[in-house]
């Protein structure tokens, strides 16, 4: 769909100050791990991931982070539209042969992790949940993982809830007591790095869904190429599997702005 689709905003849930999940009233027919750009008219249109999804909608998780999702916090109320792109990009694969799998979300790049978690519970995959965050308000979606029955752990930096800590110390302690068939994450550069790290040392399968500032969506542009390879994460990615992740130099380590310079992670 090159053309944004004006849809109502259905509901509007307030998760936290920061973050706010969208409901829409459209079949989508995303895969798990794809994208929408979502457009406010004479603002900007940003790219944002899926969450829950089914025939009857989906819903598309936001955080109050630049000019355009503020925008919205401070405009959208229920009832109003939103252009939607989409759904574009690549998703996560889930292999046939799978029978467990973890998934591991920091913050607010938890979203496409549960439309995930969904459609492997539907297949009978077993799903682990690692959720991270810097704090307790930050957690996205803890509950709607319990509810899919996800076997849902908890890390928080400052021990607010669950495990103090990192998310990857969690992760460790899993892998140490069972095995799965693969590990999908999304949050976080340095974290993703180091999920993508141990689950090479553990040889099993690693899927990691990446951000870069995107303006077209569907691989005209050039603005989401990443070093050296040039692939463009709107077209290839931003599901990319952790051993081609780990083989790009800037993976972790930095970004580039709307005009292209260098910005650390």
């Amino acid at each position: 769909m090159s053309q944004p689709l004006p849809l109502k905003v259905d509901q509007i849930i307030e998760d936290s100050d920061m973050f706010r999940t969208y409901v829409f009233k459209h079949n989508l027919r995303a895969k798990p791990g794809q994208f929408v750009m979502v457009w406010l008219p004479g603002v900007d249109e940003v790219p944002m991931s899926i969450g829950w999804q089914d025939a009857d909608g989906f819903e598309v998780g936001i955080a109050k982070a630049g000019d355009c999702t503020t925008a919205i916090f401070e405009q959208i109320k229920p009832g109003d539209r939103l252009g939607i792109r989409g759904p574009y990009g690549t998703a996560f694969s889930l292999k046939e042969e799978y029978k467990k799998i973890i998934v591991i979300g920091g913050g607010y790049g938890t979203p496409p992790l549960l439309s995930l978690s969904q459609k492997a519970i539907e297949k009978g995959v077993e799903v682990i949940a690692i959720l991270g965050a810097r704090n307790e308000k930050y957690l996205v979606y803890e509950e709607k993982f319990k509810k899919l029955g996800c076997k849902t752990l908890v890390s928080t930096d400052d021990g607010s809830k669950g495990h103090k800590g990192y998310s990857t110390d969690v992760l460790e302690q899993v892998l140490n007591e069972e095995a799965a068939d693969c590990v999908y994450t999304c949050g976080p550069e340095k974290m993703m790095v180091k999920v993508a790290e141990m689950a090479q040392v553990k040889g099993m399968d690693c899927e990691v869904s990446l951000e870069r500032y995107m303006k077209c969506g569907f691989g005209i542009c050039g603005q989401c190429c990443m070093d050296n390879t040039g692939i463009r994460i709107c077209k290839d990615g931003p599901v990319l599997r952790g051993e081609s992740a780990l083989a790009h130099p800037e993976f972790g380590k930095y970004t580039r702005t709307a005009s292209g310079i260098v910005k650390e992670i």
